[in-house]
């Protein structure tokens, strides 16, 4: 089930911006999340708002969805009116499964925003994708629409772990798709791993890793198994069929990947991402993590324009519905704080390999950011140069040390 989304002041119907929001829009970077919230099964450990064909209902379909997404871009080109974003810098097509839609469909909706904002030359283009919903053909539809990057949804190499998670594709098949998308001509492939899952031993997460490498992927995101209220996994887990994640166990994880994918030539950039080389590095999730702008469409979607958050309906019905009657489909905002811009600045920028000004900090951070150094976790290098960049131990207590550097 779909988590819950958060509380906040009701967005305007016409989905207006304050006039402050408006003054510098793109001027940190300016970034398009397109969300497709179908699946073909829900998998046991996503609380992700996304939907099957039999959990949908009427009033939406895949076939129409497009549409609708565009009948939101021509909302947001509106709004923006008279202060559009210098360019796109990226765009990041999530879900679901994006590659559920027909590619002609992804490469419409990708010529839309080109068409209402103007791409940059480099735009960086990122669709996300299930290992079986792709195929040679539609990854060259793709790629010839602009797509750059592609992110695929690997988890583990391990037959018992996927069963565990409700993934439905073959162990193998995820490699199988990174070497496709290369050979379709894409620039970057990504590949996602989950570790931690119950039944899960370190050789299997060591195989998953060795494939990874051998995939020819210049891109790693590694996450820890997080198991969220809702989902078929969590109640399977208040049965007692299958054990609590350990996070010994994580933590030992952690350690393998950074091991194994420093010894293949990546470089961590984030806690939980990897990179071959600068160029690799996801720039979409860089705007987020660094305070750019962005616009999030579709149902559940989240934006992020001059200090204001919003984000849409969560049912693709009445998503549609809404943008049907000419409305705006957003459901609540909140126009942030300088707290609590300066609190997100921290908690994101500290997880990065760049680290945190420490000139950022007040007195009180700065105390605590002397106490994580004398702790090893904060790098000794960086420090003297007016920088808090996380050790390899402080990565693994990034949670901790955000809490001592904040009031």
């Amino acid at each position: 089930m779909p988590g819950v989304l958060p509380d906040g002041e009701t967005v305007p119907v016409d989905g207006a911006l304050p006039g402050t929001a408006l003054r510098a829009v793109g001027e940190r970077g300016f970034g398009v999340y397109l969300h497709v919230p179908f699946c073909a099964s829900r998998c046991g450990y996503c609380d992700f708002n996304t939907y099957t064909a039999a959990e949908l209902g009427g009033g939406v379909s895949r076939e129409s969805y497009a549409d609708t997404v565009l009948a939101e871009l021509a909302l947001a080109a509106r709004v923006l009116g008279d202060t559009p974003p210098p360019r796109v810098d990226t765009v990041f097509v999530g879900g679901g499964t994006p590659t559920l839609l027909p590619a002609d469909d992804l490469a419409r909706l990708l010529d839309g925003i080109d068409r209402t904002w103007g791409l940059a030359a480099d735009a960086e283009v990122t669709t996300e994708a299930n290992p079986e919903s792709v195929t040679p053909g539609s990854l060259k539809t793709l790629r010839a629409a602009g797509y750059t990057r592609i992110s695929l949804g690997m988890q583990s190499a391990a037959a018992g772990v996927l069963a565990v998670l409700d993934r439905t594709h073959r162990p193998g098949r995820a490699v199988e798709a990174a070497r496709e998308a290369r050979d379709a001509g894409f620039d970057h492939v990504n590949l996602d791993l989950i570790y931690g899952t119950p039944g899960e031993c370190a050789e299997d997460f060591a195989a998953s890793l060795d494939q990874v490498v051998a995939a020819g992927a210049d891109h790693v995101s590694a996450y820890a198994l997080i198991v969220e209220d809702g989902t078929r996994l969590a109640a399977r887990m208040r049965r007692g069929e299958l054990p609590y994640p350990s996070d010994d166990v994580a933590a030992d994880r952690y350690l393998a990947a950074e091991a194994a994918l420093d010894a293949a030539g990546f470089s961590w950039y984030e806690v939980s991402n990897w990179a071959r080389t600068e160029a690799a590095r996801c720039r979409h999730n860089l705007l987020y993590w660094t305070g750019a702008d962005w616009w999030g469409l579709g149902p559940g979607a989240h934006s992020h324009v001059g200090g204001v958050r919003w984000w849409n309906v969560k049912h693709p019905t009445t998503y549609a519905q809404r943008l049907a009657a000419g409305h705006s489909p957003g459901l609540a905002r909140e126009v942030l704080t300088p707290d609590e811009m300066h609190t997100e600045d921290v908690m994101l920028r500290l997880r990065l390999a760049s680290g945190l000004p420490l000139a950022a900090l007040d007195d009180a951070g700065r105390a605590g950011a002397d106490r994580a150094l004398a702790a090893g976790l904060l790098d000794p290098v960086a420090y003297p140069r007016g920088r808090a960049v996380l050790t390899l131990r402080g990565r693994l207590l990034a949670d901790a040390v955000v809490r001592d550097l904040l009031p």
